[in-house]
């Protein structure tokens, strides 16, 4: 242990005392997990940063309306300008209900909003369950909740946990000290394991086996297309070799990873710069990037999808700026898919014949 682990460890360790006193109440019954009427499939993770949650959300939205499903997402929406309310901080019941298209959210929201249009709907702020039960009035049965694991208010059906295979413990070692949000021993909880950034982990394999034998998956980044930011929205499609020398920055959970798809796939990175998670671009920032740049000698911005939408307008167009958009391949998607939806047909107790009625809004 550094001596900064070892100075927090009591905090984790007390951290650690919460967590499980938590779980164990839910487990118990102590305190009470809320059913939506519809079916739950939770993404989620272990560790604090990015492990491929939000292209998973969007891999399985996108497979939900394949199938002509009602579809809403779930997800607390981190740090953006408005709660689902329209007001900062928590929502509460007294709020009034409303969509990431009528206010100001995550640019988590807004990116898988732009990539799944008005076909799904989306539930934002701190209770799942009120949004998801406005939702489910409106005609949605099919949720999808966003960085769901530890959110135990909610029942779910299905319990997908992603693991980063370029550190997937954290350190091992709890909040503050490390990046566990919970013990590994959660892992009982899982219904799926996607083991993410790899095509082959057998150690991390046989470390996961320690606390679950459900099935295990694997999952890649995918570069799909560098685009022209034009304004604040994408424009055209550049090929790889056409970038030219680019200076990556982004602002979000695991920025290695993001250089790494780049180089992957031929991109050439002459400099970078990473920022906090959903971080949201000041002049400043915009000023000592293409400064950054431009001294490195490159011809061009490159930054990812997410950080489109909290760019702000100090970047003034002397320096192309280039946005890569990256999606997830998972090896054996079709039996991945069967899993999902044997899981949920087999742990879901409620009379599905029961649905509440369609809104015209979803019929896509």
């Amino acid at each position: 242990m550094t001596f900064t682990e070892v100075i927090l460890w009591p905090f984790a360790w007390l951290y650690g005392a919460l967590t499980d006193w938590r779980t164990n109440a839910y487990r118990a019954g102590r305190r009470k997990s809320y059913r939506l009427n519809g079916t739950v499939i939770s993404v989620g993770n272990l560790t604090v940063g990015g492990t491929g949650k939000t292209p998973m959300v969007l891999w399985i939205a996108q497979k939900l309306l394949a199938e002509g499903k009602h579809v809403g997402i779930l997800t607390r929406g981190y740090r953006g300008a408005t709660s689902a309310s329209g007001t900062s901080g928590n929502v509460t019941p007294n709020d009034t209900p409303s969509d990431a298209a009528n206010a100001k959210t995550s640019d988590e929201v807004q990116m898988l909003k732009a990539r799944l249009g008005d076909c799904v709907r989306f539930g934002v702020g701190a209770n799942r369950y009120l949004q998801g039960s406005r939702l489910a009035a409106d005609g949605v049965d099919w949720f999808v909740l966003d960085d769901g694991f530890q959110h135990l208010q909610l029942a779910r059906d299905v319990n997908i946990v992603l693991i980063d295979a370029t550190n997937p413990f954290g350190g091992g070692h709890l909040l503050p000290a490390g990046k566990l949000r919970e013990p590994v021993s959660g892992l009982g909880r899982a219904d799926l394991v996607v083991i993410t950034r790899t095509s082959n982990a057998p150690g991390l394999e046989r470390a996961i086996r320690q606390y679950t034998n459900v099935p295990i998956f694997y999952a890649q980044p995918k570069l799909d297309a560098i685009r022209y930011v034009e304004g604040s929205v994408l424009g055209d499609s550049i090929a790889t070799n056409l970038a030219g020398k680019t200076f990556a920055f982004c602002g979000i959970g695991n920025p290695h990873s993001f250089l790494f798809t780049l180089r992957d796939t031929g991109v050439e990175i002459v400099g970078h710069r990473f920022f906090p998670d959903h971080h949201r671009y000041r002049n400043a920032d915009a000023a000592e990037i293409m400064f950054a740049a431009r001294s490195a000698g490159a011809t061009a911005l490159i930054c990812t999808e997410k950080d489109l939408y909290n760019l702000g307008n100090g970047f003034d167009g002397s320096i192309d700026l280039l946005c890569a958009t990256i999606s997830m391949t998972i090896e054996h998607e079709d039996e991945f898919w069967h899993q999902i939806i044997s899981i949920a047909n087999a742990k879901d107790p409620k009379d599905r014949s029961a649905k509440p009625p369609r809104s015209a809004g979803l019929d896509c």
